[in-house]
């Protein structure tokens, strides 16, 4: 195995970030909760990481999304779980009427547009996770 491929290797193992020629200029102090100490330390386990390297590469990570665009994203899912369980109570009233009579109501085309509407809604939110 070669010099280069045995570094690369080592690499991958570290649990440390390289030092960076011009050394570390800032320092950041952190005050947790035990139960957030522990959270941090198992998962810093996990990801075979420290916890500083954890938090840093989370905070810089682009594909992590703020608490302000989580809250965002989970108010429109909270949303979109409650128009649907208001349509699927609409397409339920309909079905038993249907049962019932033998007869399809006039507004169960409007109903199961809106009910697509809503779909299209939840694959869109989806999309916009990804």
């Amino acid at each position: 195995m070669s010099d280069e491929e045995s570094s690369h290797r080592t690499n991958l193992f570290r649990r440390r970030r390289e030092n960076t020629p011009a050394g570390s200029k800032k320092r950041r102090d952190l005050w947790v909760t035990v139960e957030e100490e522990a959270a941090l330390v198992a998962r810093a386990e996990r990801e075979k990481v420290t916890v500083p390297n954890l938090l840093l590469s989370a905070a810089l990570s682009a594909q992590n999304d703020s608490p302000t665009e989580r809250r965002a994203v989970m108010a429109e899912l909270m949303q979109l779980h409650n128009l649907l369980a208001r349509s699927s109570n609409n397409i339920n009233q309909i079905a038993r009427h249907a049962n019932a009579t033998g007869e399809i109501p006039a507004e169960t085309g409007e109903a199961l547009k809106h009910l697509r509407s809503v779909a299209m809604r939840i694959d869109q939110a989806i999309d916009g996770l990804m």
